[in-house]
C-alpha cells in the first residue's frame, strides 16, 4: 500500500499556507505541495464540505509562484494544493521529435501524482470535498490535468488550463472545462475544441490579448494577473464564459 508523509517545513500567514512535500513510498517521490485554504475555512464542516482545487505549476516554474490564483481560489472558499511535479531526479521535458509522444511519459506521471495526492490528502482533510476537484495547470501543469481529466476519472468536476498546448481538452458534459489563452503562442491541432464541440461540450475558451505564456505566473504584470483571476472567478462563481 501506498503511504503517505506529509511534513510541514514552513507556514506562511499572508493567506495561511503551508509548504511541505508529500511521500510516495510505491515510486519512491517526494512530492513538493503548498496547502492554503479558504479565507472563510471555518464554515467547512464534513457536513458542509469546502472544494479543493489541485494547482500544477508549468515546467520550469515554481509551484508556489501561482500566489495570485491560490489567493483568487482561497477567497472563493478553495482550499488549494499547489503542486509542483518535476524533481531533480526526473527526466528533462523533451524539446523535439513528437512531442506528445515523448512527453507522454511525463504528463502520465503528473496524472499519477494527482491521482496519489487526492486519494492521501482526502482522509487527513475531512472538512473538504475531494469528489469534485477543480483542476487547475498553467502550461505543462495544465497538459497534465487534462491527461488525467481524459481518463475517465470519476472525482473532476472542473478543469481550468491557462496556455497549455499539447493534450486535448476533455470533450465530457460531465466536466466544466476552461481554457485561458495568451496571445503568443498557438497550441497544436486538436487540443482546443471546435465551435461544434464548444456547443456540445459546453467548453469555454478564452484568449487574452497581449498576454504572454511565461507571465501566467507571480512573475507577471499585475494586469494580466487580474484578468486570469477575474476571468476564473467569474467562471466558477457563474459559468459565465467572457
Amino acid at each position: 500500500m501506498k503511504s503517505f508523509v506529509l511534513i510541514i517545513v514552513s507556514l506562511f500567514t499572508a493567506f495561511s499556507a503551508a509548504a511541505g512535500t508529500v511521500y510516495d513510498e510505491s515510486r519512491d517521490r517526494h512530492i513538493p505541495i503548498e496547502i492554503s485554504h479558504p479565507t472563510s475555512q471555518r464554515d467547512c464542516s464534513e457536513a458542509e464540505k469546502c472544494p479543493v482545487a489541485f494547482l500544477s505549476a508549468g515546467y520550469g516554474v515554481s509551484h508556489v509562484k501561482y500566489s495570485f490564483l491560490s489567493q483568487q481560489l482561497n477567497q472563493l472558499g478553495y482550499m488549494v494544493v499547489a503542486i509542483g511535479h518535476e524533481l531533480e531526479s526526473d527526466p528533462p521535458l523533451s524539446v523535439s521529435g513528437d512531442l506528445y509522444e515523448s512527453r507522454s511519459e511525463n504528463w502520465s506521471r503528473g496524472a499519477e501524482t494527482l491521482d496519489f495526492i487526492k486519494h492521501n490528502l482526502e482522509p487527513v482533510h475531512q472538512n473538504y470535498n475531494f469528489s469534485e476537484l477543480l483542476l487547475i495547470g498553467h502550461s505543462n501543469g495544465g497538459d497534465i490535468s487534462s491527461w488525467l481529466a481524459n481518463q475517465g476519472t470519476d472525482y473532476i468536476a472542473t478543469v481550468i488550463t491557462l496556455d497549455h498546448r499539447r493534450v486535448p481538452l476533455p470533450r465530457s458534459t460531465d466536466i466544466d472545462v476552461l481554457s485561458i489563452r495568451g496571445s503568443d503562442y498557438p497550441a497544436d491541432d486538436g487540443v482546443l475544441p471546435s465551435s461544434q464541440e464548444s456547443e456540445r461540450y459546453g467548453i469555454c475558451v478564452k484568449t487574452i490579448a497581449e498576454s504572454r505564456h511565461n507571465d501566467m505566473t507571480d512573475y507577471g504584470p499585475v494586469w494580466l494577473k487580474d484578468e486570469i483571476a477575474h476571468t476564473v472567478a467569474n467562471y466558477l462563481t457563474g459559468g459565465r464564459c467572457s
